[in-house]
């Protein structure tokens, strides 16, 4: 009986033994909550705050609760920016004698190098940002530089911008007859 007691303590001792060794000293799978260097928990910190700028700068949620949070559509709407494109293609119609230098269909910029309209003497450039997807006076934007003068009158910049939303309304007509 005697024996039997100390096989049991025995072995009870040796299981705490192996899950000792199971903990904090050799990266086992046991981690007590006691202390580790400060260069591991220096370089964990530095890990940590980088998941968290990558996760800032995907536009990912830093908040996810459950696997299924993944598949679920949570982002957030203000981000995205939708362009019209019949304002879009209006605008490279209608200021086709620019030569275009930089565009961007998800913010809707186009950026044109300086050119001389038919029949004109003087070069502009301009910088169209069609802002909405509604085809809307409100969606688009047009800043008219000279090379000569700067600015552009604000008569000349309406007339541009009415010409671009004509040509709008009227590929947005012919698309529906199709």
């Amino acid at each position: 009986m005697v024996l039997h007691r100390v096989a049991r303590l025995a072995l009870v001792g040796g299981v705490l033994l192996a899950l000792a060794g199971c903990g904090n000293g050799f990266g086992g799978i046991f981690r007590s909550g006691g202390a580790s260097s400060a260069a591991q928990q220096d370089q964990k910190a530095r890990a940590d705050a980088q998941r968290a700028a990558l996760a800032r700068a995907s536009g990912e949620a830093t908040n996810r609760s459950t696997i299924w949070d993944l598949f679920s559509n949570s982002a957030d709407p203000n981000t995205t920016v939708e362009v019209n494109k019949y304002l879009w293609n209006a605008s490279l119609d209608v200021l086709d004698f620019l030569p275009v230098e930089s565009v961007d269909p998800f913010t809707g910029v186009i950026v044109t190098g300086y050119g001389t309209p038919p029949g004109g003497s003087r070069a502009y450039r301009a910088t169209i940002y069609v802002q909405d997807p509604a085809l809307d006076a409100r969606s688009l934007k047009v800043a008219l530089q000279s090379r000569g003068g700067g600015a552009v009158a604000p008569e000349t910049v309406r007339a541009v911008e009415d010409a671009i939303l004509t040509r709008a309304r009227q590929l947005r007509i012919q698309d529906s007859k199709l």
